[in-house]
């Protein structure tokens, strides 16, 4: 009876030693945003995959925008991670937040940073080698004719929902867009901005708007960035330039734009090694330009890019996770 009751005892701690490491490497569950342009839908997918395979968790992608998303973290803790958040757009309150420690600002998602500001076709470039800045530019707008009246000029403004959005329309009026006979031309997606600077290149017709880095569309079509006069003020930027509906907004310019995956309180306490794959996972534009051009020739989805990333990159993707967790994803994507 004492050998049964001691083997009992030692079967049962054994149990519960086993119930407690799968435990740690059960993470629970995660939501993740997955945004709606390429690179964050890939990078979405890629976290999913990582996640559920490498590190058990029960992930799930839940549709978002940068300005949507990171107000809902902020103020409802949802989504847990947003993986690639533009976060020059909302810096003074997603600082604040993590000073409170409601979130957190995990790894750089693009390790040089994205790339923001107004562009040109370089053919446009080319035939007016006067137009260098955004004022330049302004100063003519009969060669950049708004797609609904040719009597105005036309700039293609960002996307609904995205902080791009905001700078890009205060910029506008600090600027003096209208004084200078311009009006935005909204486009209501990205697929109706992508669509509005294809047709302008395949046609040879001018273009003059707001678009970033990394893109596909960038790698196929040659656009010029445009300078802004003024020099980057921080200041200013944070309150007002990033600020809806600001009153009286001053000339600036796009520093460096910060590109983090944040994530919630919740899910750094809860995460464990999942979490220090996040601390962790980061890409330069080099890399994320090239699959987005696979993904684009190949009119691929966000999880079609994922897993052909996770088959052709292995040693680029196995720097981010642990050796045992690399292992579980190779079995699922290989």
């Amino acid at each position: 009876m004492t050998k049964l009751l001691a083997s009992t005892i030692l079967a049962a701690g054994l149990m519960g030693f086993a119930g407690a490491a799968s435990a740690q490497e059960d993470c629970g569950r995660v939501t993740i945003a997955n945004m709606n342009w390429a690179s964050a839908e890939v990078l979405a997918h890629i976290d999913q995959i990582i996640l559920e395979e490498g590190y058990g968790c029960d992930a799930e992608l839940v549709a978002g925008d940068t300005t949507p998303t990171l107000t809902s973290m902020i103020e409802k803790g949802e989504p847990d991670v947003a993986p690639e958040a533009w976060i020059n757009a909302m810096r003074t309150v997603l600082d604040k937040a993590t000073e409170e420690g409601s979130l957190h600002y995990a790894a750089e998602s693009l390790s040089d940073g994205g790339v923001e500001g107004w562009w040109i076709p370089k053919y446009i470039a080319d035939k007016h080698p006067e137009i260098k800045t955004v004022e330049d530019a302004l100063d003519h707008p009969e060669i950049f004719p708004h797609p609904d009246d040719a009597e105005k000029g036309g700039l293609y403004n960002c996307p609904e929902g995205w902080g791009c959005r905001i700078n890009t329309t205060n910029l506008f009026k600090a600027y003096e867009g209208e004084e200078h006979n311009f009006e935005l031309v909204e486009t209501g997606s990205a697929a109706g901005l992508d669509g509005s600077m294809a047709k302008a290149y395949e046609s040879g017709d001018p273009w003059f708007g707001y678009y970033w880095a990394p893109t596909a569309i960038l790698g196929k079509y040659e656009m010029v960035k445009l300078e802004f006069p003024a020099e980057h003020n921080k200041e200013e930027w944070d309150s007002c330039i990033t600020v809806p509906d600001c009153a009286d907004p001053k000339p600036n310019s796009w520093t460096k734009s910060e590109v983090y995956t944040v994530v919630t309180d919740r899910f750094k306490q809860a995460g464990g090694p999942a979490y220090d794959y996040l601390e962790t996972r980061s890409w330069p534009n080099s890399t994320v330009n090239q699959l987005l051009a696979w993904m684009a020739d190949n009119q691929a989805s966000g999880e079609d890019a994922a897993r052909h990333f996770l088959k052709e990159n292995e040693d680029i993707w196995t720097e981010w996770v642990t050796p045992e967790a690399a292992e579980k994803v190779k079995k699922e994507v290989m």
